[in-house]
């Protein structure tokens, strides 16, 4: 059965997290990519009757770890973000950030490469490698639920003008999604709606390429 997904957008930009349980009835929660005041999340998650037992992070963009650090420290929680962009989590100053959303740093409790599965909330979730958008960015895979932070969006993919970004890989990253999981797979980005990996495959302009590699 595929978890309860509650979506919030938060932030100077609207950058989604998302509240994961097992079912309605849950009272343990994970939150993806806190990326807006703490505050209104921890309201949130009191409504739907949870706490947070772990924070997942699918990069290190300043608009994904905003609420990181004062989650974790409010719940307890622990947090589990890639290897590869802990610094900017640890470190963040000096980083790009518009005035009054700068990072507070943290130390994360757990480093990711990817091929990892983590039971956390009793909801199992393959962590998925998936640079081009970031160097060391990762999606987190929960019973036909894909959390693909800046990687995919509905009709667009993640910008690779950033330092670390890189478009074939990016590319690369996607055509691995597409022919590993099934089209069904709902995708939860980290900016706009929900869609699915069939519906981009087919229609998404930035997919051109990986549409031609599939046409008879």
């Amino acid at each position: 059965m595929s978890p309860r997904v509650e979506q919030l957008s938060l932030g100077p930009i609207g950058t989604n997290c998302y509240i994961v349980r097992r079912d309605l009835a849950a009272d343990e929660a994970v939150v993806i990519d806190p990326s807006g005041a703490a505050t209104e999340l921890r309201l949130t998650l009191a409504r739907l009757g949870a706490r947070c037992v772990g924070i997942l992070v699918t990069h290190g963009h300043y608009d994904h770890l905003l609420g990181v650090a004062d989650l974790a420290e409010g719940t307890g929680a622990p947090v589990y973000m890639p290897e590869g962009e802990r610094v900017l989590l640890e470190s963040p100053v000096g980083a790009f950030t518009p005035p009054g959303h700068e990072v507070r740093a943290y130390t994360p409790d757990v480093l990711l490469r990817g091929g990892e599965t983590l039971e956390v909330g009793g909801v199992s979730f393959e962590v998925l490698s998936v640079p081009g958008h970031s160097p060391a960015h990762l999606a987190y895979l929960a019973d036909g639920c894909l959390f693909s932070g800046d990687v995919l969006f509905a009709g667009s993919v993640g910008r690779v003008d950033l330092p670390g970004g890189d478009w074939e890989t990016l590319l690369g990253s996607i055509r691995t999604l597409v022919d590993r999981l099934p089209p069904e797979t709902v995708v939860y980005p980290g900016h706009g709606p929900a869609t699915t990996l069939g519906a981009e495959l087919e229609r998404n302009p930035f997919l051109a390429e990986l549409r031609a590699e599939r046409a008879p």
